[in-house]
């Protein structure tokens, strides 16, 4: 049972842990211990270093402190006192540190930009916040350009820049076209981390829209629009074909000349990059050529970490999160296409700004206590340590005898009051800083309890429980514990005292009910708190419900009866199928028994009994089965189906004596099938209650037999049936019946004595069980003495199953014993065992070591024995640590991690193996005990010899035609000395057929060759090694690829394979068959990997085909094998297909659909006639004799014409704002209208977080102060249209 759940005030309690020197106190969460204790000041809450704030708002920088007395706060700006005072718009948050800034009334947030630090004081000292560099928002408006049209070639590279305005914080990029519609992006047509769109290749597609650059601003969520980019493309094919745009041969088909590979970004072959550790590291190759190169990413030396590296951007860039000093080197990139590849070297130098390792700590001490301050930091370059109390340098500050600073250490001895202060550790260097606060103070408490006064906790009989009491005082208390105000400290056998001072009683007895009284005692005084032990009896089921069959539309009882304590109140509950059962009008729930009438089949199930206290609960399980009526058979007879005994009933205990007991039942219903045993188990409720062994098995035959039994032993019996369909329920228990007690016959076994601390022994053996224990109080006399001094047996009693004897020497052998002993006597006499106590690391490392060189990879060693008396301990062995320190081979970066050989510790001798030739190698030696490492060895120094290369890489074979086969491969990883060239063979082979093998050698630096083809038909297998003077290295094989969708019936090879794969592919999904001669039942696996490089595998179980590939991409190129699942290398040659576009030519065309032609009509003849309406609109507003209209006569200032007449227009027939009348009436912008950015008054258009437009042009807000007469709608382009109405 799990431990009862402890009061609520036992949540905030705390641990009281010795830290440093001395022991440093923990101050509990208790809200009076906390508004008592004086405390210096600790910041809580503050601002980020780099603080950027939108100009629109007021600025907030936060600072939060806690401290007793209440802190008080300053600020200083740029190193300088910052006077809040004397600016009104600054104001200080009651209560707290944290600054305002209101602009509400005017000003410039740029006036406030600057280094802010804040500073908490009070008494008993002063804590500071980091330096908190205060920036504001900016979001640049992008300078207006026109941009001529880009005339580019096809096929030729293009970059269009973007070049954003540079914002702060940096803006996020994206291009679009001006009619809002997204670029779309792929391998060919990318955006790069500068945020410039690259073309590898121009196609003549590209030309269909135009392409323009979009920053968004985070603060300020505006969206700045440049102008757009239009292309221009030259081609030689000006039919734009859009069937081709997946043609296999797209570029030739177009006319366009293939080109190698070559970088748009970075420049040259080679470049370097410096990332900080813990930041992300992003590298960026973006390659030119056609057809459109393929990006691999490789790391010199070692593979890419594969928990953190990612590919985006269509493998262009290469992302490795959170990075480390392991993720420096040198990275390239291989862009490749059939034409050749090329390939560009990035070196990545990983700095640190400082991070912690051991941050400093407050430290609340007693008076004449010691304690530290620690302040330990690592970087790259490595940080300074300066130290600082109450934000003055420490140097400066009044001198203090007990305080002594050792580098990143400050020690503190023989503490008083006065020594109360914070202190604050800034550890920096070129990439960043660190500043902690950590105060020392030193506090004078007597004891105190925290926890409620006499407190009744209530836990049921034989569970384990938890006695807490809480305390407080300073320096800490003692904790002691008594039993009913008397007797001695509790403390060992079934009670242990916890270092926060709760007591644990391992297995709750009638006579541990009491009260406990907890002691806590220190130099100023002691306090003392009680709690109240009630031991309740367990709530058990003692008539189980019982398994049921019934018929439909009867009545079925099922029993529940149970016993409890009756201080605590029963409550009983149904489950049905382990969810609660809704008692309706059919079910009667009684104290003792569910009863379910009219037994319908959905009564048919599990039910289960809950019978609950507010302290423990029991569970009791059985099912009903529901029959249908019976009907009858044409013999009259229906077969009766077997099923699992039901359980024995009645247990009956006779013939009861000390040492035996008879057990006799009546066994249950067969059911069908004959029983075969019986197991009787038993359970004893002292060291193991509620849980049941077996104790013997009897035949089928018998109902009664006579068990033996142990002393002192509690007994309960129950006994499970068994036939050939299972086991039933175990019946339920007899009565209990306790044997006699009597001395132990036997003693703990598995006794050892190993020391866990250099100056102890641990004694440990397996305890007793209930069986062996033969009477109460169970103890160990544990006896222990040196071995080689024959002096007096030590001893100790022990209740639990572990001694630890302390102040031992080093690794001396002990002679141990350990008894049973109990109320009614010792065991017998214990064996002897020996035993030794801790192990020291050793004091001596191997001496005379030898190095002999024995080949390329393997050296042997010879060292001379160290005496015994340096071991101090076991010698478990020689360990030989070595590191490969160099090449041989100029500039070839070498992995200098440590690695090791271990050696048994009789032998002087030993090999170490699968070194790198032609390297230069450091070895040192050490001897090893159970401890640990000994002193290390004298540093030797050895080079291995010139060896065989590992194979060529990435050999790749590709076939342009049916002439010609082109090689392609990378140098050896590990060349193992200087290449002297390579040898490639090579064979045709034809099924079974295989031609004559031909030898070709090339120097070393060829990495190229092509085979002429003198048969068209067969395929090639290649082999290829590279050679030293010492001879050729391993050989890496590949073949010449099959014909595209190869299905060529071939004959059932001999041996077992797979042939005549055939896909049937459609635009998302193909079908899969092919043929094999593996047994029935056997399982394959269909691999599949598109032209990005992404692989997928499909289990086929047996026989099933065809396959279907359901999550196919139109227009893709794939490869596919098939191969065995129980042996993979049995496979399928590699077969490659394509899916066909998503929408083919024979689709009909909008265009061409009589429907589309005719509602195209009906719209322009209804835009016509709304515009000879608008004409005769407009035309009203002509000339006409004004006194014939009006009485009022003409002032001098009215625009009078010659014959009398004036020009009288509507408002709304006036030009905008800003725009000129052409000669022929039609108004015309002043200004360029190429951009959408015009409208917008800078450019602010408002869009969407994907970039899509959302509406209305924003105005900017002084525009609107000098321009407020105007006329707002003449803003909107909108509106413009509907004044020319």
């Amino acid at each position: 049972m799990a431990r009862q759940q402890p009061p609520p005030w036992v949540h905030p309690a705390f641990l009281l842990c010795l830290l440093g020197l001395g022991g440093a106190i923990e101050i509990p969460m208790d809200p009076s211990i906390q508004n008592e204790l004086t405390q210096p000041p600790t910041i809580t809450k503050q601002s980020v270093k780099d603080h950027i704030v939108d100009p629109r708002d007021n600025i907030l920088i936060e600072c939060e402190a806690k401290g007793n007395p209440a802190p008080s706060f300053h600020w200083t700006r740029n190193s300088r006192f910052f006077n809040i005072a004397k600016d009104p718009r600054v104001s200080m948050r009651r209560r707290s540190g944290t600054l305002v800034i209101d602009f509400r009334s005017g000003g410039r947030p740029e006036e406030y930009e600057g280094e802010y630090q804040c500073f908490a004081r009070n008494k008993f000292g002063t804590a500071l916040s980091n330096r908190i560099r205060l920036q504001v928002s900016k979001s640049p408006l992008w300078p207006k350009e026109n941009l001529d049209p880009v005339v580019v070639q096809e096929g030729a590279p293009l970059t269009l820049q973007c070049n954003p305005p540079p914002g702060l914080p940096s803006p996020v990029i994206f291009w679009m076209s001006s009619s809002m519609e997204p670029i779309t992006q792929d391998k060919r047509v990318s955006q790069g981390h500068s945020g410039d769109l690259y073309f590898s290749n121009v196609m003549l597609q590209d030309m269909q829209t135009d392409y323009s650059c979009n920053a968004r601003f985070h603060f300020t969520h505006t969206i700045q629009q440049k102008n757009p980019f239009t292309l221009k493309v030259l081609t030689n094919n000006p039919y734009n074909d859009s069937s081709l745009r997946n043609h296999p041969d797209m570029y030739s088909a177009r006319g366009v000349a293939e080109r190698t590979p070559s970088f748009m970004y970075p420049q040259g072959t080679a470049s370097s990059q410096m990332v900080l550790r813990g930041m992300d590291l992003l590298l960026e190759c973006i390659a030119s050529g056609v057809p459109t190169p393929d990006i691999a990413w490789y790391k010199k030396g070692g593979d890419l970490p594969s928990d953190k590296a990612k590919f985006e951007n269509f493998n262009k860039a290469l992302r490795i999160t959170n990075v480390s000093e392991e993720d420096s080197g040198e990275y390239f990139c291989l862009a490749s296409n059939k034409m050749g590849s090329i390939r560009h070297t990035i070196s990545v130098r990983v700095k640190a700004a400082p991070y912690w390792l051991d941050e400093p700590k407050n430290l609340i001490l007693a008076p004449g206590e010691d304690g530290r301050l620690v302040c330990r930091a690592n970087g790259n370059p490595k940080p300074t340590v300066q130290w600082m109390v109450n934000g003055e340098p420490l140097q400066s500050a009044p001198p203090n005898p007990n305080r002594e600073v050792a580098g990143d250490t400050i020690i503190f001895r023989d503490t008083q009051i006065s020594s109360r202060a914070v202190y604050q550790c800034n550890t920096s260097n070129e990439h960043g800083y660190l500043l902690a606060n950590a105060f020392v103070s030193v506090l004078d408490v007597p004891p105190r309890m925290l926890s409620p006064r006499n407190q009744l906790i209530r836990v049921i009989l034989y569970n384990r429980t938890r006695l807490d009491c809480p305390f407080f005082g300073s320096p800490i208390p003692t904790l002691r514990w008594f039993k009913n105000g008397q007797g001695s400290n509790l403390d060992g056998g079934n009670y242990h005292v916890y270092e926060n001072g709760s007591l644990e009683i391992k297995m709750i007895r009638k006579e541990d009910q009491g009260i406990y009284t907890c002691v806590a005692t220190n130099i100023l005084g002691k306090a003392e708190n009680q709690v109240r032990l009630e031991v309740k009896d367990p709530t058990r089921i003692y008539r189980m419900p019982e398994d049921q069959t019934a018929k439909r539309g009867t009545t079925v009882q099922l029993e529940c009866r149970v016993k409890h304590d009756p201080s605590l109140k029963l409550t009983v509950s149904w489950l049905k199928d382990d969810e609660p059962l809704y008692i309706g009008n059919r079910m009667k729930k009684e104290d003792d028994s569910l009863t379910i009438f009219g037994v319908a089949e959905r009564d048919q199930g599990s039910y289960t009994c809950v019978a609950s206290t507010e302290l423990d609960q029991d569970l009791a399980k059985a099912s009903l089965t529901v029959l249908a009526e019976q009907t009858t058979t044409t013999n009259g007879l229906a077969a009766l189906p077997k099923g699992r005994p039901d359980r024995p009933r009645d247990l009956e205990l006779t013939d009861l004596a000390e040492r035996s007991v008879r057990l006799t039942w009546i066994p249950g219903d067969a059911n069908n099938s004959p029983i075969t045993d019986y197991v009787v188990q038993f359970e004893e409720d002292q060291f193991q209650p509620g849980v049941w062994h077996d104790h013997s098995k009897f035949p089928g035959s018998v109902n009664s037999a006579v068990l033996r039994l142990s002393p002192y032993v509690n007994y309960q019996f129950r006994v499970i049936a068994i036939n050939e369909v299972g086991s039933s329920h175990p019946s339920l228990p007899s009565e209990r019946y306790r044997t006699s007690g009597a001395p132990p016959e036997s003693n703990p076994g598995d006794v050892r004595g190993e020391g866990t601390r250099k100056n102890n022994m641990e004694i440990t053996w397996t305890p007793m069980n209930a069986t062996s224990a033969f009477g109460p109080n169970l103890r160990y006399i544990v006896k222990w003495r040196r071995r080689e001094t024959r002096e007096a047996w030590n001893n100790a009693t022990v209740w639990g199953s572990r001694y630890v004897v302390g102040q031992t020497p080093v690794y001396v052998p002990y002679e141990i014993r350990v008894q049973a002993e109990n109320d009614f006597g010792k065991g017998p006499e214990p064996d002897t065992v020996i035993g030794y106590s801790g192990e020291d690391y050793p004091r001596a490392a191997p001496t005379e070591v030898k190095v002999r060189v024995t080949n390329s990879t393997a050296i042997s060693l010879q060292w001379n024995r160290v005496y015994p008396d340096t071991v101090q301990g076991q010698l478990r062995e020689y360990r030989a640590y070595y590191w490969r320190e160099s090449s041989l081979l100029k500039n070839l970066w070498v992995s200098q991690k440590r690695q090791q050989a271990s050696f048994p510790g009789d032998r002087l001798r030993g090999v170490v193996s699968r070194l790198f030739p032609y390297s230069n190698y450091k070895l040192e030696m050490v001897v090893v005990n159970g401890r640990g490492d000994g002193p290390r060895s004298e540093t030797k120094e050895f080079t291995t010899p010139e060896g065989v290369p590992s194979a060529p890489r990435r050999l790749r074979v590709r076939q342009p035609n049916l002439e010609t086969i082109n090689l392609e491969w990378d140098h050896p990883e590990h060349p193992n000395g200087i290449l002297t060239g390579y040898t490639l063979r090579y064979v045709a082979f034809n099924g079974t057929k295989v031609g004559k093998q031909i030898v070709e050698n090339f120097s070393p630096n060829q990495t190229k060759f092509t085979v002429q083809r003198t048969d068209p038909v067969s395929r090639y297998r290649f082999t290829l090694s590279a050679r030293t003077q010492v001879g050729s290295g391993e050989t890496v094989t590949e073949e010449s690829p099959a014909p595209p969708n190869e299905a060529t019936p071939t004959a059932a090879p001999d041996e077992q394979s797979i042939w005549n794969v055939t896909v049937l592919p459609n635009s998302k999904w193909a079908n899969i068959t092919w043929k094999h001669n593996f047994g029935p039942g056997t399982d394959f696996v269909v691999e599949y990997i598109d032209s990005n490089h992404t692989k997928k595998t499909v289990p086929v179980k047996g026989q099933a085909q065809p396959i279907q590939l359901t999550d196919l991409y139109p227009g893709m190129t794939y490869t596919l094998r098939v191969y065995s699942r129980d042996n993979e290398g049995i496979s399928s040659t590699v077969i490659t297909f394509m899916t066909s576009t998503a929408y083919t030519n024979n689709q009909a065309d909008i265009a061409t659909q009589g429907w589309f032609i005719g509602l195209m009509c009906a719209i322009a003849l209804l835009v016509l006639i709304l515009l000879i309406v608008c004409f005769i609109k407009r035309s009203r507003g002509g000339k006409y004799p004004v006194r014939e209209k009006k009485d009022v006569p003409l002032g001098p200032e009215d625009p009078k014409e010659e014959d009398g007449s004036f020009d009288y227009s509507d408002e709304d027939n006036k030009p905008l704002q800003g725009s000129q009348t052409s000669l022929d009436g039609t108004i015309k912008q002043q200004e360029s209208d190429d951009s959408l950015v015009d409208y917008g008054e800078g450019g602010e258009g408002q869009f969407n977080e994907d970039g899509s437009f959302i509406g209305q042009y924003t105005v900017k807000k002084d525009k609107e102060e000098t321009e407020g007469n105007e006329s707002s709608e003449a803003t909107s382009p909108v509106n413009a249209i509907y004044s020319l109405a």
